[in-house]
């Protein structure tokens, strides 16, 4: 596969990923936050793999931490006043650990 398809196929499904996102009780900003990071991690790994343009390299990567950051299934956690850990649903309740 080129890499201008497998570009294409890695965008296709990070869209994907980041339309379905609210459904997966993550916030859109953890996703852009992951799609962040993978993107300069993926223009330094493309300004030193040779074949490979920073521009697609941080194309790939930030379809990839977007994906990883949808996908990611651990919470935040919080403490309230008494010290008991908890964190917050998709529906807005305290569930406690």
């Amino acid at each position: 596969m080129s890499m201008k398809k497998f570009g294409l196929v890695a965008g296709t499904i990070a869209m994907s990923v980041g339309l379905s996102a609210p459904g997966h009780a993550q916030s859109a900003g953890r996703i852009l936050g992951g799609a962040g990071i993978g993107a300069a991690g993926g223009a330094v790994a493309g300004a030193i793999i040779p074949g490979v343009s920073p521009l697609t390299g941080a194309a790939i990567g930030a379809a990839g931490g977007a994906a990883y950051r949808a996908l990611d299934k651990q919470h935040h956690y919080y403490r309230d006043g008494r010290g008991r850990r908890y964190y917050v649903d998709k529906h807005g309740y305290r569930r406690y650990k």
